[in-house]
């Protein structure tokens, strides 16, 4: 009996060593590269592949594709004490080229804002803007986007959700940084989107775990979903976009009398939102015609739009009936990510925009741009497949359930300020830096300001959060006033909290 049960034995070793030789391998390539920040020479080593990430059984549990640029030689001792930054992009289902090729990274793409790109060759430029001389970095790509693959038995649908995505990007960052033997380096996250999102619950999530970051750098942010979405009989989301169209207005000269000085109309378009416009919505059909009437004249004149149509829309206009109406006499469309973009509108009865003319004008060139610098200038295998985003996976759905959430035992939001606010609460040493574009409907700053307002967090612990503005818009780094701005900005922000 013992001989058949050690036989047995040794045959199911050799199964499981036969199913771990059969899992791909993480692989890097490594190549020297080099940016040139204000007339300086910084000569980087770039590592670009796939990390292998385990569970909390060690076993293998996911390959992350990241890029990890340092300055000098890695070999060198004083980069444990370097500022290291853990960065990506949105979606949810982005990957990180857009910030990679945007702004962070040693290279740029050029792109014609606020117009369209056209089509190749495009110009990949030195990154004059690059943070990369003031903190080391990685560029992550969640799995399903980039080179990420899920391992062993674990499935790609294990990764899509709230809490999956922070689960598998916290062991990520651990691990990555135990590797590395980086665990006493400054520490920062930067995301943008959903990326923001993301990283409320990423940092709580670390602290958890024992790991405190000096600072987070939250680009374009969003941390509750009500803002966005415009959910039934919720008058939150159109009082939130309101600023925002009308700062579109003011761009594009729909204002009449505009103020010389954007901000300063701004600060008007507050007061009238919250003295005015949110009252007037939060009577319903109470409000009199004539408080009706009155009300729609002035989200007309702000917004270069017709009295007549708040009417109609019964003073609730969502986005993307915005991105339709304001300019149709002119047959155009204005952009979502950035509203100083237009383009064609091809139906004028059309209640909605049918496309993002932001998106159009730039991603050819990011994405043909990321792609030739990853593979010829990273040394990237070609025959690897780089996902751009993980809506190409089959299956892709996200979960959208997060811990806290949930009220009689049903999902009441979804938010994950929640633990924005309880990380800070409970690391008061922590800042975070949220950069907003004033041309951004896809977040708007003035549902930033919302949700800041209304975390609960004690004076002391709110003037830790530092609040941009930028004159641009979602992606506010294709716009170069802007770019340099952010440079500025994150650069000061990483010096300051890293000492």
């Amino acid at each position: 009996m013992k001989i058949k049960f050690l036989f047995i034995a040794m045959i199911s070793c050799l199964v499981l060593q036969g199913q771990n030789d059969t899992l791909p391998k993480a692989e890097v390539v490594t190549t020297m590269q080099s940016v040139n920040i204000n007339g300086r020479t910084h000569y980087l080593t770039a590592q670009a592949g796939t990390f292998e990430v385990r569970d909390e059984k060690n076993k293998p549990l996911a390959l992350m594709g990241h890029t990890f640029y340092t300055k000098g030689d890695k070999r060198e001792i004083n980069t444990r004490r370097r500022p290291i930054v853990f960065a990506y992009n949105g979606g949810p289902g982005s990957s990180s080229y857009w910030l990679h090729m945007g702004i962070l990274g040693p290279k740029r793409v050029v792109v014609n804002d606020p117009d369209y790109t056209p089509a190749a060759p495009y110009q990949l430029v030195n990154n004059n803007y690059s943070i990369l001389d003031v903190a080391d970095l990685v560029m992550i790509d969640p799995v399903g986007t980039g080179l990420s693959v899920p391992l062993g038995k674990a499935e790609f649908k294990d990764f899509w959700g709230v809490d999956q995505d922070i689960k598998s990007l916290s062991l990520f960052i651990r691990q990555f940084l135990i590797a590395n033997d980086r665990m006493n380096s400054p520490k920062y996250l930067l995301g943008e989107s959903y990326g923001t999102f993301r990283n409320a619950g990423l940092m709580n999530k670390l602290l958890q775990d024992g790991i405190a970051l000096n600072g987070v750098i939250m680009v374009s942010a969003v941390f509750d979903l009500r803002t966005l979405i415009f959910p039934p009989d919720d008058d939150l989301p159109y009082i939130v976009h309101f600023p925002t169209y009308a700062a579109t207005a003011w761009y594009h000269d729909m204002v009449s009398d505009k103020p010389e000085d954007v901000y300063t109309f701004l600060d008007e378009v507050r007061r009238f939102t919250e003295e005015e416009y949110t009252p007037a919505l939060f009577k319903g059909d109470q409000l009199t015609e004539t408080e009706k009437s009155d009300i729609a004249a002035k989200l007309a004149s702000f917004t270069g739009t017709s009295a007549d149509y708040w009417i109609k829309a019964d003073l609730r206009v969502t986005n993307g009936e915005f991105f339709a109406e304001f300019l149709r006499d002119k047959g155009q469309i204005v952009g979502r990510l950035d509203s100083r973009f237009t383009g064609i509108n091809q139906d004028l009865l059309a209640q909605e925009g049918n496309h993002d003319p932001q998106s159009s004008a730039i991603s050819p060139a990011y994405t043909a741009g990321f792609l030739d610098y990853f593979h010829r200038e990273l040394k990237v295998d070609k025959k690897l497949h780089y996902a751009t985003s993980a809506y190409e996976r089959q299956g892709f759905k996200w979960d959208w359930n997060h811990v806290g959430n949930d009220r009689w035992g049903a999902q009441a939001a979804i938010n994950t300020g929640i633990d924005l606010a309880q990380a800070m609460s409970r690391d008061p040493n922590v800042k975070v830096l949220i950069l907003n574009g004033i041309y951004d409907i896809a977040t708007v700053f003035y549902g930033v300001e919302h949700s800041i307002n209304h975390l609960g967090l004690t004076p002391e612990i709110k003037d830790n959060i530092i609040m941009k503005y930028y004159e641009a818009g979602h992606m506010m780094y294709t716009h170069p006033p802007s770019m340099a701005k952010f440079k500025q900005d994150v650069s000061e922000f990483i010096k300051n909290t890293s000492r």
